[in-house]
């Protein structure tokens, strides 16, 4: 298997199982994963509604570029940066690109 194929797989599986928390809070969110394997974008949004409110959130956005995991967007309490070097990501395959690019040499992960 080479490496893009094994991180959209690594991705979509930590993205199915985040999807699977049910909330306890906000039981009329509903979790979606998206996923666009030919251009390399995962996404996890929650959507539904809450308090008479519709929400539509992106809680997480992930790219693959030049053979590397990039974070673009977490807006969970989960560390995933350090959540992928544990499933077996080199830190320097994995780039915080919400993070200055200039900031992203002191990161400890890629940069780019």
């Amino acid at each position: 298997m080479d490496k893009v194929t094994h991180y959209q797989d690594l991705l979509v599986a930590y993205l199915q199982e985040y999807a699977a928390i049910p909330y306890a809070n906000a039981p009329g969110l509903e979790k979606m994963l998206i996923t666009d394997r030919e251009h390399n974008h995962f996404q996890l949004v929650s959507t539904g509604w809450h308090k008479g409110t519709f929400s539509f959130d992106v809680m997480m956005h992930f790219d693959i570029r030049n053979e590397k995991i990039w974070v673009m967007q977490n807006w969970t309490e989960e560390e995933v940066a350090e959540e992928f070097v544990r499933r077996g990501v080199p830190a320097q395959d994995i780039v915080l690109g919400f993070v200055p690019e200039e900031g992203r040499v002191y990161s400890g992960f890629g940069v780019g």
